[in-house]
């Protein structure tokens, strides 16, 4: 489809309230997301920081949002002191407490279980709103990391049924290093890992031997920033072949895969990956920029993987980091590998600085 004709102004405060709906009421056609409501709390609030439009949302509803959040801390007590089940649960969906407690042990595992990627997406909420992380069980949280990684390096979602690919490495790093802890992780393992995802095609696959993609591609990369590993794991000349498998992803916007269409979501995950490796300015940034620009709803605001579809929020957030990257007006600086604002991140780093985290 052409954007030809377009309107391509940046429409910031019709996203502010977008995103503010997903904070009181959920649209109907997201009742499947509901087992994922702490992602899509943390797609809102991400969103609305990179607006700098924290503000509208007032203290109390701030207090309401971190105690929701805590409330999904998986303690050892709730699972017979097994703390490696612990850290965060998707949803509250299942009331364990309310079931016949003979009956509950099999249940109690399944939904009392931390997942890595809530663990991701909780401790960032908390972040962004400016929480001191005082309520978090650290101790408990590591060791149901620990607990997910698996022999090769990788890490499970969780720690009962879970998959195991590059998106939950990504996740595993990004809650140590918000805990500013490395220690329950094997770091040589994950970099291992990392490097024998590396594809012919100098793309980095969801494992070893699986094909190149967009997403995994960053997972991988932003992993090794936060490592400080990105030298260690690759040499000056798969770094530059990996540049150039992202820069091959462009079209207008960019595309997970060869022969794919561009998708608003892959201007992150690709430009976020080009900006850590330092090629970012080797993109056409007005084709991009223009691109996710065209998947704007002007109507009730937000932004979709393609022109003529309707958002959501994971596009919504992921646009709006993009934009950032290409320094757009109104829009706050992004921390490319954590995914946060510099702002977030620089409240993190105050914290470790204290020693609260």
């Amino acid at each position: 489809m052409s954007i030809v004709g377009r309107d391509l102004t940046f429409k910031a405060e019709k996203h502010i309230r977008y995103l503010l709906r997903f904070l009181e009421v959920w649209p109907h056609h997201l009742e499947q997301q509901d087992s994922l409501r702490l992602t899509v709390v943390y797609f809102a609030v991400s969103g609305l920081d990179m607006l700098n439009a924290l503000d509208q949302i007032d203290a109390a509803r701030k207090k309401e949002i971190i105690d929701w959040v805590y409330a999904l801390q998986v303690e050892p007590s709730m699972n017979d002191g097994d703390i490696n089940l612990c850290g965060f649960q998707n949803a509250p969906t299942l009331n364990i407490q309310d079931t016949d407690a003979q009956n509950a042990g099999p249940l109690l595992k399944k939904y009392r279980c931390a997942n890595v990627a809530m663990d991701y997406s909780a401790l960032a909420i908390l972040v962004i709103l400016g929480d001191d992380l005082s309520r978090v069980n650290k101790k408990a949280v590591l060791e149901g990391v620990k607990a997910m990684q698996q022999d090769n390096g990788c890490f499970a979602s969780c720690a009962v049924e879970g998959e195991c690919d590059m998106r939950f490495v990504f996740c595993a790093v990004a809650v140590c290093y918000i805990l500013n802890d490395w220690s329950v992780i094997n770091v040589e393992k994950i970099v291992n890992y990392i490097r024998d995802s590396l594809s012919y095609e100098y793309g980095i696959g969801q494992g070893p031997g699986q094909e190149a993609h967009g997403g995994s591609t960053y997972c991988a990369v932003a992993s090794l920033a936060l490592l400080d590993k990105v030298h260690e794991c690759f040499s000056p000349k798969e770094i530059s072949m990996l540049t150039r498998w992202c820069l091959f992803r462009q079209e207008c916007g960019f595309h997970g895969r060869p022969n794919k269409p561009d998708d608003t979501c892959y201007s992150f995950w690709v430009g976020a990956s080009l900006k850590i490796l330092g090629a970012f300015d080797l993109m056409n940034v007005e084709e991009n920029r223009n691109f996710i620009l065209s998947t704007q709803d002007l109507v009730v605001g937000g932004f979709s993987k393609w022109m003529d579809s309707g958002p959501d929020p994971l596009h919504s957030c992921l646009g709006l980091c993009s934009l950032s990257l290409m320094k757009v007006e109104r829009l706050l600086e992004i921390h490319p590998a954590l995914n946060v604002t510099q702002r977030a991140h620089n409240h993190l780093q105050k914290l470790h600085a204290s020693g609260r985290s």
